[in-house]
């Protein structure tokens, strides 16, 4: 993608709706002559409980190795913000951010974890990967 189409270094709209697979872009991989994991965390993510309209607050952790492209940061914050407003259970959201990421950029490797924080005293932690680490790449658990 060209950089003149980046959200990066342009003034930011916050009004966003609903969730939108088309707000998140990619950028080249800077080193493809390597593997290498990234991890990219969202403590505050906030959704909304389609039965109660209450909030529901998540830490989200997304690990990848990226192939040709790299997820680029300003949109990925964008689209996580945009779920503020929407109302969706916690496994909805957190599997379809990551077949929204997955869709984007194709990476090697990729899994999510979704911390989300108890509301009637039940946590619901959701995780999901996809694909296989490369060999000799380190990535935390």
């Amino acid at each position: 993608m060209k950089k003149s189409h980046l959200s990066l270094g342009k003034k930011t709209q916050y009004q966003l709706k609903n969730p939108d697979q088309k707000i998140l872009q990619k950028v080249d991989n800077p080193h493809l002559d390597i593997d290498y994991a990234i991890r990219l965390t969202c403590p505050e993510f906030t959704s909304i409980c389609p039965i109660t309209g209450q909030p529901d607050f998540a830490n989200l952790v997304i690990d990848y190795v990226p192939s040709k492209s790299i997820i680029e940061s300003k949109s990925l914050k964008l689209y996580l913000f945009s779920y503020r407003n929407h109302g969706a259970f916690h496994e909805d959201c957190t599997i379809q951010i990551a077949k929204d990421i997955i869709a984007c950029i194709k990476p090697k490797w990729f899994r999510i974890g979704g911390y989300w924080f108890p509301r009637g005293g039940i946590p619901i932690d959701v995780f999901f990967q996809n694909g296989k680490l490369p060999v000799g790449v380190w990535v935390e658990e």
